[in-house]
């Protein structure tokens, strides 16, 4: 039998067009603006907000106050008890959440429009009017600590919580954003009510909102919503950022567990920094793909040495780090560690294929319109946007700075980022020969 030969199907070219969304800039009569993408085929109403600061304002006597705020806010507000309050949510199938990350307090709010005067008032009174009753305050003190006790037994949250202290001593991101069981247990009403001006002010506030609402009502609503809080004063960022500590060092945290829970990082990139592009893409191939990064091939697939490793970027605002990690047999953590190490250094020396760079790009690009295709998430993307300090012209430019990334350039970023092999590792176990 004669074989055939066939030419290779070609390659479809890379689809660079962005999201099509009408984004508007709505600015209220007060002055506050927010990003809107009127969808009018759906009666639902999207918006995703976030103040400028979360946990990163916690006093560093009170750590875990923005976590604490961000619980009680939706449990009692102006005249209405945390029952009657989550009563008239659930009875209008409203949903208003907040939480309190690293740099920034979240807020959302999901309701249907018919629901919309129900739902801005609740956010208003949520925002302007929290009662923080002693029951509520109690209540969810012990549910924040519960947990706190829960993980302070857990391996990730005990290597997770370790590597960030060694890596940010004397830095807000070296605390819990959490706080820890005593910081918690000393928070009370008064304190919380403290710390609110600075926790909600408007300097740095980003509002997006997508869905069944016009532009000139939604100017209105704004400073219904946000008009009465402090206007505060606008946090500059950082010249430089914050330098990570403890390169180069390995701490191991003894505990009696079958598995060792390795974390990493190393040094990364701003999102402003014009290698951020580029530096995706090399992270796309170390560890940031599921099932074809060099990590997960070389420390999953060859060697069998746990079942998933990882990694990624994480410009914070006021530092930039690449931070991965894997869990393993205690007896295999040193060679685990020994392949992160050493692929890194090996896309430092020679950098990636040609093929994984296109491949890289071709999924980073094509995934891209799976982050828009709900209302909610419409509105959360849009919002990391703004927070990061792009416009809605991003959405277009996206993914041709993606397809523009040149093999030369991702080699660049690699001897950037990995050229000088000190990681800080955090590892909770029993690990053999790791130090």
């Amino acid at each position: 039998m004669t074989a055939t030969l066939t030419a290779p199907l070609p390659v479809p070219p890379l689809n660079t067009q962005g999201p099509s969304l009408d984004v508007q800039i709505v600015r209220s009569p007060g002055g506050i603006e927010a990003w809107l993408v009127e969808e009018h085929s759906l009666p639902l109403i999207a918006m995703d907000f976030a103040f400028d600061g979360g946990a990163s304002r916690d006093p560093a006597d009170a750590a875990g106050s923005a976590y604490l705020v961000s619980g009680l806010l939706d449990e009692g507000a102006g005249e209405l008890d945390a029952e009657a309050f989550q009563g008239r949510m659930a009875d209008h199938a409203i949903h208003i959440g907040f939480d309190a990350r690293r740099d920034d307090f979240h807020g959302h709010l999901q309701a249907l429009s018919t629901h919309r005067d129900t739902a801005f008032e609740l956010l208003a009174l949520a925002l302007n009017k929290p009662r923080f009753d002693a029951d509520a305050v109690q209540r969810v003190k012990a549910q924040i600590i519960a947990g706190l006790q829960r993980q302070a037994k857990n391996p990730e949250t005990m290597c997770r919580n370790a590597l960030y202290a060694a890596a940010f001593p004397g830095h807000a991101y070296g605390r819990p954003e959490k706080g820890d069981i005593d910081s918690v247990s000393r928070l009370d009403t008064a304190a919380l009510r403290a710390v609110v001006p600075s926790l909600l002010d408007r300097a740095g506030l980003k509002i997006v909102v997508v869905g069944d609402i016009g532009a000139a009502e939604l100017g209105d609503r704004l400073d219904a919503l946000f008009g009465g809080l402090p206007k505060g004063e606008a946090r500059p960022r950082p010249s430089q950022p914050f330098p990570l500590q403890g390169l180069g060092q390995t701490h191991v945290i003894d505990l009696d567990v079958p598995q060792t829970v390795l974390r990493f990082v190393g040094p990364g990139v701003m999102w402003d920094d014009p290698d951020y592009i580029p530096a995706s893409v090399l992270n796309h191939i170390l560890g940031g793909s599921a099932f074809t990064s060099r990590l997960f091939m070389e420390v999953r697939e060859k060697r069998g040495l746990a079942y998933g490793v990882s990694s990624s970027l994480l410009p914070l605002r006021e530092a930039a780090m690449l931070v991965g990690g894997t869990a393993t047999r205690n007896d295999r953590a040193a060679e685990s560690m020994a392949v992160i190490r050493e692929e890194m250094m090996k896309l430092a020396s020679e950098g990636p294929s040609e093929h994984e760079v296109e491949e890289a790009k071709r999924y980073i690009i094509g995934s891209y319109p799976l982050r828009f295709d709900t209302s909610p998430k419409i509105a959360g993307e849009l919002l990391n946007l703004a927070m990061r300090g792009d416009t809605p012209a991003f959405l277009a430019e996206r993914n041709k700075r993606f397809a523009a990334v040149t093999l030369a350039d991702v080699k660049r970023v690699a001897a950037r980022l990995f050229g000088h092999p000190d990681l800080l590792v955090q590892a909770v176990g029993k690990p053999v020969g790791l130090v």
